[in-house]
């Protein structure tokens, strides 16, 4: 180290690191949160919205101007009130100019400044031109009437006012985003007239309960024109605390068959919608539309067009799919987060928001009529001075003309002011004509009256509530307009299941011994003449729709439920059933069912017991199923068989013995699980060995006949041949002839 080199560290200020950073960390926050992310509930500005708006005035932007390139503005910002990116100003002056984001737009522009299916889309800046809309001037007119306060620029240069005058609580109208440390904001824009009108109704009755004040804000109003479907009670109950959700819908009518959407909800883009649908149709899931297009033009901004398939579409169960399953419909978060006029932040109730605007407009026009009432008085001040030369002016002239000092003069010689003096001094020859001397007398008195008109309204806080009244009124005529998201009363959306998205579509759904599946299109398929893998063979088929679950039955009398439509096709020898669950092991597939949830199927054991389940009942989610039928020790269970007419039917039993019962099926329960009742009677003992039990059981009608296989041998039972089997369930059962004892199935005919 030099030998002249001395480091001194008494002098330097040694601190806690973990106290440093504390500090640090919170004024970041605290600068974010006042002079960043969120608004102000004065003008409802934030700190780049007002610096932006305030330099467009200076520039002479007003909505009569011609439009300036936006780079001129932007560069006169940055350059002399917001020091930070170019980028984030240019987006924040966008926004505020496109009109489907600002609820009432304060910036008129010209160009390409976005569209509603990309915000972001907007031309730079150095191709846009811009200047204000006509709504600026709420926020502007009053500014340089002493009504705001002044505070000096980032480099201490320049002035610029710490808050806009604002003549409407534009914090409601066009609301905010932002986010800061620790806290967010998300106030949604309104109404003019609905806010005007409660202002109007506080300041006429102080008293008003928040209740009151929903007589005239009945809630949000966006740019677009979608509806806004959340229950009155909500909304209020958001006023109340400040906080929750608002749900907005797209509109949409009936033309030609079609469905044609004309608004979609704030922030929305109608390319985004239009691929979410079509993803859903290419995974074939809304089989009911046909096409769809956007004809969105510049007359119609928003007109997307879906197709249906067929006029037998119910297009409302379609748009209610939509809503749930795309942004056709989309919920807002409303977190009523401002900065208060004590410069806090704070949630708060629509009450107290606009309770406080009050506050602050009413000490925003004391302080422009104070501003104004002095200026009178100075006025008026000098034009006394003028009044006294006009009736010396002979003397004036003398005293000008030979005095060495005529101000000091005039002042002793008239008991003048200095300002009355140097006003005399600076007349001109031609003001001394004596038609300028009348005009003096009659803006004396027009100054005079307005004087006393000042005078009167600052000393009455009536009146001053009253002025302050009427100019919100007039500023309501002015710049309102009528409600655009109309609330409405909407059934809630329900996207449909898979099933009822799929076409319907006749099928046959076959199960095989091994325990693959496949399923076959129509009804018309001969299940057993298909191919089938070595070693394997046809076991059961069922017919229904495409759209329709199918439910397996295993040995452990577990259920299974698949949709039917994503099973292998018949051409193939189709895949394991416990591809798609989990059956418990050793466990086999011995049945499967399809049809409508009021299906009714006759479940058994070969124990004897059985039941009627209806199908719907059968129906899983989980992929390892759940107990249907409870089975006996030793017994197996029995294919499921479809029921027709549960009072009409009969039900035929055959046993290993021979033996063949027929019973009313009328006689049977319906249940939803369990173990069922005697169909036939079977001895445990003889069931526990395997001796006896039920080898087939069907369900027919009294009128069809019953086909017995037995070997090679078929034996068919006429109506008075399978009646003298027929006996109340459980029994026994009468022996079959002799040579068909040994019945492998049993089938109606």
């Amino acid at each position: 180290m030099p030998e002249n080199l001395i480091l001194d560290f008494e002098q330097n200020e040694t601190q806690p690191l973990h106290e440093f950073t504390e500090r640090a960390y919170l004024d970041y926050s605290m600068y974010v949160i006042l002079d960043r992310a969120l608004p102000h509930i004065g003008d409802g500005l934030k700190p780049v919205q007002r610096r932006i708006i305030y330099a467009m005035s200076e520039l002479g932007l007003s909505a009569a101007a011609k439009f300036k390139k936006s780079a001129r503005t932007v560069g006169d910002v940055i350059g002399k009130f917001h020091p930070h990116g170019d980028s984030a100003c240019y987006e924040a002056m966008v926004l505020m100019a496109q009109d489907f984001s600002y609820r009432y737009p304060v910036i008129d522009g010209q160009g390409n400044w976005g569209s509603m299916d990309d915000p972001k889309s907007f031309a730079a800046m150095r191709y846009t031109e811009s200047r204000l809309k006509p709504y600026s001037q709420a926020l502007l007119a009053e500014l340089g009437q002493g009504t705001a306060d002044w505070i000096p620029n980032f480099d201490g240069t320049l002035k610029e006012p710490k808050l806009l005058p604002a003549r409407l609580p534009n914090i409601l109208l066009n609301g905010a985003t932002g986010i800061a440390v620790g806290m967010a904001t998300d106030i949604p824009p309104h109404n003019l007239g609905e806010v005007a009108g409660a202002c109007i109704r506080l300041l006429e009755r102080p008293r008003s309960t928040i209740e009151d004040l929903f007589e005239h804000v009945k809630g949000p109003d966006f740019p677009t024109e979608a509806e806004i479907i959340t229950p009155a009670h909500e909304i209020q109950e958001i006023y109340r605390s400040g906080t929750g959700s608002v749900k907005l819908r797209a509109r949409w009518e009936k033309e030609s068959g079609n469905v044609i959407v004309t608004a979609l909800p704030y922030q929305t883009s109608g390319n985004k919608v239009l691929e979410q649908v079509a993803a859903q149709m290419q995974a074939k899931k809304l089989p009911m539309l046909e096409d769809l297009r956007d004809e969105s033009d510049h007359e119609n901004p928003t007109r997307l067009v879906f197709i249906p398939r067929s006029n037998r579409v119910n297009l409302a169960e379609l748009m209610s799919h939509l809503f749930a399953t795309t942004d056709l419909e989309r919920s807002y978060r409303v977190n009523l987060n401002m900065i208060g006029i004590n410069g806090r932040p704070r949630v708060k109730d629509l009450k107290t928001i606009l309770q406080e605007w009050l506050e602050y407009r009413t000490e925003t026009v004391r302080r422009r009529l104070q501003h104004r009432l002095e200026q009178v008085e100075q006025r008026l001040h000098v034009l006394e001075g003028l009044m006294v030369a006009y009736l010396n002016i002979d003397e004036v002239i003398r005293i000008v003309r030979e005095e060495d000092d005529p101000k000091r003069e005039l002042m002793r010689r008239f008991d003048l002011s200095d300002a009355q003096a140097e006003a005399i001094l600076d007349l001109r020859l031609r003001r001394l004509a004596k038609l300028e001397e009348i005009k003096i007398r009659g803006e004396l008195d027009e100054l005079q009256e307005e004087r006393e008109s000042l005078q009167q309204v600052l000393g009455s806080a009536a009146r001053l509530k009253n002025q302050v009244k009427e100019e919100i009124r007039a500023d309501m005529e002015k710049f309102g307009d009528a409600r655009r998201s109309p609330l409405e009363q909407r059934e809630e959306a329900r996207a449909m299941d898979e099933t009822q998205l799929m076409p319907t579509e006749p099928v046959t759904v076959i199960l095989s011994e091994k325990g693959w599946v496949r399923a076959a299109k129509g009804h018309d398929i001969d299940p057993e003449t298909l191919t089938y893998r070595a070693g394997d063979d046809f076991r059961q088929a069922a017919m229904g729709r495409s759209n329709q679950l199918a439910v397996f039955l295993d040995t452990t009398g577990r259920c299974y439920s698949i949709p039917s439509h994503i099973l292998p096709s018949a051409r193939s020898h189709g895949e394991p059933v416990s591809a798609w669950v989990t059956p418990p092991d050793g466990a086999a597939f011995i049945g499967v069912m399809l049809g409508e949830g009021d299906d009714l199927y006759f479940l058994a054991t070969d124990a004897g017991y059985g039941f009627v389940a209806r199908l719907g009942d059968l129906y899983v989610k989980a992929k390892a199923g759940k107990a249907v039928l409870n089975v006996p020790q030793s017994a197996l269970i029995l294919p499921p068989v479809p029921v027709s007419d549960h009072k009409q039917d009969l039900v035929a039993a055959v046993s290993s013995e021979g033996r063949l019962l027929v019973t009313d099926l009328a006689e049977f329960p319906q249940l939803g699980r369990g173990k069922g009742v005697k169909v036939m009677q079977v001895p445990p003992a003889r069931l526990k060995n395997r001796e006896e039990y039920l080898v087939a059981l069907t369900v027919f009608g009294k009128k069809d006949k019953l086909r017995l296989v037995s070997g090679k041998r078929h034996l068919t039972l006429k109506t008075k041949d399978w009646n003298r089997y027929h006996g109340e369930r459980g029994r026994r059962g009468n022996v079959l002839p002799r040579g068909y004892r040994q019945v492998s199935s049993i089938k109606p005919k």
